[in-house]
């Protein structure tokens, strides 16, 4: 099972947060015990994605369907 941190590196190597990746983070966010680390990377992909540095699959296809 990848953790928070995983996932951030990945993603964040990537440029790109799939749909998969995102639902695990939010499982993990609401059914793990996480330390300072795991919320420092998640604070971290978050200012990644509002920057534009990484894309987000999710948002692609809702800019699609419009």
């Amino acid at each position: 099972m990848m953790s928070i941190r995983q996932i951030v590196k990945q993603t964040l190597l990537t440029g790109y947060l799939t749909i998969e990746a995102e639902n695990r983070l939010r499982q993990l966010l609401q059914t793990t015990k996480y330390g300072w680390e795991e919320i420092d990377a998640f604070m971290n992909l978050q200012q990644a994605a509002m920057a534009g540095i990484v894309k987000q699959q999710s948002r692609e296809l809702q800019v699609g369907k419009t």
